[in-house]
């Protein structure tokens, strides 16, 4: 990842617009075929499916017998690997143990996910996606792992309203890469849930990809959003929501928010 991949002008760029559009072909002619090609695809599909979680699960199916872990956002294995140690190693140094229970929103292939369930124990690890394709991939990488005693739970859904899982139950949840590829209404249908399932003390982290500039989707698979507008959207369902700064200095291009029941010991009373 670019060490400028959140510079300020990249932050105000609208790749929306047609200009980012045509400054972005001329700087990498190469990249044009392969953005048309999937442009069309993605057209075709959002014809045969105005919804967007079945358009989305549609993309996932395709993108998924090419390659899993290009499906999940890794061009290559070894940056599979590194985006799920990255995952994995953030959440350590922000106290994930052996004993807590953590939900796994879009869990993919799991990237991530193989280290979580290797480190929790057993039963502890759920995670959802949308896709059965990608959970398919995701049983495969479990038995490569010879994770099967860890008894995860792998399950596929059709919304994030989280009605299937128990209340106050989780103390961990993640969602990687899940947000940036969901329009508005499907992030605030898991806000307004979320709450009911985390303990406490538990927190919900998500990533998105920031913008600065204009609000804007490409293909309707990738969505910028403002920080602003998804604190103010957390903080309507009655969630504490903080920006995480320590996170920006991973190398990794989206950025992190945190939400929680309850404002976490130390912030009680800020803003």
């Amino acid at each position: 990842m670019p060490a400028d991949a959140k510079s300020p002008k990249k932050l105000r760029n609208n790749r929306a617009a047609l200009t980012h559009k045509v400054v972005y072909a001329l700087r990498h002619p190469g990249r044009v075929t392969p953005y048309l090609r999937r442009a069309g695809r993605d057209a075709w599909l959002r014809l045969r499916h105005a919804d967007h979680v079945r358009y989305y699960r549609a993309v996932m199916a395709s993108d998924t017998r090419r390659n899993p872990e290009a499906a999940v956002g890794s061009r290559t294995h070894q940056r599979w690997l590194a985006l799920g140690q990255m995952q994995f190693d953030y959440l350590i140094e922000h106290g994930l143990s052996p004993e807590h229970r953590m939900l796994d929103i879009g869990c993919g292939n799991l990237r991530g996910g193989w280290r979580f369930i290797e480190h929790l124990d057993a039963g502890n690890y759920y995670g959802i996606d949308i896709s059965p394709d990608i959970l398919i991939a995701a049983k495969r990488t479990l038995t490569e792992r010879g994770l099967q005693d860890k008894l995860p739970h792998l399950t596929i859904v059709g919304d994030l309203t989280l009605d299937f899982l128990p209340a106050d139950h989780f103390d961990v949840i993640h969602a990687h890469s899940v947000f940036s590829h969901s329009p508005l209404d499907v992030i605030e249908e898991c806000l307004a849930n979320v709450g009911r399932v985390l303990t406490d003390t538990g927190f919900f982290d998500f990533t998105f990809d920031r913008t600065e500039g204009a609000e804007h989707q490409v293909l309707r698979e990738d969505f910028y959003y403002r920080t602003e507008t998804l604190l103010a959207l957390a903080r309507r369902h009655g969630l504490h929501a903080r920006f995480m700064e320590d996170w920006e200095k991973r190398p990794h291009g989206q950025s992190k928010i945190r939400v929680s029941r309850a404002a976490p010991a130390g912030e009680a009373g800020r803003p």
